[in-house]
C-alpha cells in the first residue's frame, strides 16, 4: 500500500510539474496532502475505493464521514434510516490559470474596498460599493448609451416601457454635445400641461439640482413619486426662468395618435417605440384603412426610438420580405436579423422627421425611403445609428444597457453622427416651439408634409436628385 501511494504521490508531482503549474495551486493539492498523511500515519487499507457517483467531487468523497462498518456490527436496518451527514464545503477551491488571471485583474477594486470598510469614516455599505464599482466599469467605455442599473432602476426601466408612472407628464430630449435637455412633449391632463408648460421649454432646474444630460436621470428620479406630492422644478423659456410648484400624478403615456387630414391622406404620430405600440399602430392603421385610404403622413418628430423590434413590426405593416436595417459588430460582422415579410398596405408614404427624431425613428425611416419609396420632410435627424442590448446582470435584478453594433439602412446608408436628411427641408421659423396641438394644419412643418403628399398622390412628385453637394459620405463601419 505505501508503495502505490509513494507511485501516485510521485506521478502526480510529475503531472503539476509538466503543467507549469505548483502543487499548491493544482487539483491535486488536497489529494497530494491527503495522501501523504496516509503514508505517514502507516494506514494500508485493502478495501476497493467505493465508486464516485456522478456530480460528486473528490472533496464531496475524501471529506465525508466513512459510514461502512463490518457486517457483523452493523445496526438493524429501520425503515428510517437516518439521514448522513451533510457534506463539509472546502475552505478552497479550483479554478483554471485563465480564470485566475482574469481575477487578478480586479485585485485593485478588491483593495479599494478593503480601504473603505478599514478606513472610511463612516459605515461602509457593500451594495453601494459594488453598484458604483459596475457604474464606473460601464463608464469606462466612454459611450453615452451603455450603462449599469441597479435593481430599482431596472425594475423602473420596465414601468417606463408600459408606458404608466406616477411623475409631472414630460418627455425629455437630452443633447449629449450641450448638455441642454429640452421638453420634447408635454403629456395631456399631466401636472406640467395644467402649468402651462410648453414643448421647447428646457429643463434647468429640479429642487436644488441643475440639470444636465449627464444627470438627467436623476432629475427624473426625482421629479417620480408617490401621486400627490409635490416637487419644485424650474423651465428656462427665451432666456427667462419659470419656475412651479408641481404635485405629481399618474401619468398614462399615449404612444400614437391618428386622423385623416384630407380625402384619403391618413395622419398618424408615433411618439417612441415601446409599451404596445406596435400593435396599437396596426389599429390604428386599420381604422385609417376603413376610410379610403390612399397616403399616409408618419410623424416620427421627437421620437427618440426605443425598441427596434416594435420598428421592425410597424415596416412590416408596409415592406415586403427583406431588410429593415442590418448591423455591423465590432469584428466586422454583418447580421440581417432585423427583417420585413408582409407588406400589409400598399400607400404613399410621407415621413416627418427633426433633430430629435432618433435611433428607431431614424431606422423605420430610413428602411421605408430605401424600400417603399417614402419621402422625408423635416429636418436632419439626430444621427443614433447604434443599437444597445438589455441585459440582466447577477441574480438580484440587476441589468445593463450596452451598445453591440452600428446600424445601416437596407442601401447601406450609415446614421450614426450623421443624421438622416430630408428629401424637402422644413423647418420651423424662428422662435417657433412647435408646440401644436395634434392634427392643426397651423403647423408649417404638416403643412409642407400635406402639400408632399397631395403631390405624391397626383403624380407630380419628383425627388430631387442627390448631387455631390448634397450627398454625404457615410464613413466605413
Amino acid at each position: 500500500m505505501k508503495k502505490r501511494i509513494l507511485t501516485i504521490v510521485c506521478l502526480l508531482t510529475a503531472l503539476c510539474v509538466l503543467s507549469s503549474c505548483s502543487i499548491s495551486e493544482s487539483v491535486f493539492g488536497p489529494l497530494y496532502t491527503y495522501l501523504m498523511a496516509k503514508l505517514q500515519t502507516g494506514e494500508t487499507e485493502t478495501e476497493e475505493a467505493a465508486p464516485v457517483k456522478a456530480g460528486s467531487s473528490f472533496f464531496d468523497k475524501v471529506q465525508q464521514p466513512d459510514n461502512s462498518s463490518d457486517e457483523n456490527d452493523a445496526p438493524e436496518q429501520t425503515a428510517v434510516p437516518e439521514p448522513s451527514p451533510a457534506p463539509v464545503l472546502p475552505d478552497t477551491v479550483t479554478i483554471s490559470r485563465e480564470q485566475y488571471e482574469k481575477y487578478q485583474k480586479f485585485d485593485k477594486v478588491i483593495e479599494l474596498m478593503e480601504y473603505a470598510e478599514a478606513y472610511f469614516y463612516q459605515e461602509v455599505d457593500e451594495t453601494a460599493l459594488l453598484d458604483g464599482a459596475a457604474q464606473g466599469l460601464m463608464s469606462g467605455l466612454d459611450d453615452p448609451y451603455s450603462f449599469y442599473y441597479n435593481p430599482e432602476d431596472f425594475e423602473k426601466l420596465w414601468e417606463d416601457d408600459e408606458g404608466e408612472y406616477a411623475g409631472i407628464g414630460i418627455q425629455i430630449t437630452s443633447n449629449y454635445l450641450t448638455q441642454i435637455c429640452t421638453i420634447s412633449r408635454v403629456f395631456d391632463n399631466g401636472p406640467s400641461k395644467e402649468a402651462g408648460v410648453q414643448k421647447g421649454d428646457i429643463l434647468y432646474k429640479v429642487e436644488d439640482l441643475f440639470v444636465t444630460a449627464n444627470n438627467v436621470q436623476d432629475a427624473v428620479d426625482i421629479m417620480r413619486g408617490t401621486p400627490g406630492t409635490d416637487v419644485t422644478v424650474t423651465f428656462l423659456r427665451d432666456g427667462q426662468e419659470m419656475t412651479y410648484v408641481l404635485t405629481r400624478a399618474q401619468i398614462q403615456v399615449n404612444q400614437i395618435e391618428s386622423m385623416m387630414l384630407d380625402d384619403g391622406i391618413g395622419y398618424i404620430a408615433l411618439y417612441e417605440f415601446s409599451g404596445k405600440c406596435a400593435s396599437e399602430f396596426a389599429a390604428h392603421m386599420e381604422k385609417l384603412a376603413e376610410q379610403d385610404l390612399k397616403g399616409l403622413i408618419i410623424d416620427l418628430r421627437d421620437n427618440p426610438g426605443g425598441w427596434v423590434d416594435d420598428a421592425c413590426s410597424i415596416g412590416d405593416l408596409f415592406l415586403d420580405k427583406g431588410d429593415l436595417c442590418y448591423l455591423v459588430y465590432n469584428d466586422g460582422s454583418e447580421e440581417h436579423c432585423y427583417r420585413t415579410k408582409n407588406g400589409k398596405y400598399d400607400l404613399k408614404l410621407t415621413l416627418l422627421v427633426n433633430e430629435s427624431s432618433a435611433s428607431s425613428s431614424e431606422i423605420l425611416t430610413g428602411a421605408l425611403r430605401d424600400r417603399a419609396d417614402a419621402v422625408v420632410v423635416g429636418v436632419k435627424t439626430y444621427g443614433k445609428g447604434i443599437v444597445q442590448s438589455v441585459l440582466p446582470v447577477g441574480n438580484d435584478g440587476s441589468g445593463c444597457q450596452i451598445t453591440i453594433a452600428q446600424y445601416f439602412t437596407p442601401n447601406g446608408t450609415a446614421v450614426h453622427k450623421i443624421g438622416i436628411t430630408p428629401d424637402v427641408i422644413a423647418e420651423l421659423p424662428e422662435g417657433d416651439n412647435g408646440m401644436y396641438t395634434f392634427g392643426d394644419l397651423a403647423d408649417p412643418q404638416l403643412q409642407k408634409a400635406l402639400e408632399v403628399m397631395k403631390q405624391q398622390l397626383d403624380g407630380t412628385w419628383v425627388r430631387p436628385e442627390i448631387t455631390e453637394e448634397t450627398a454625404e459620405e457615410a464613413p466605413a463601419a
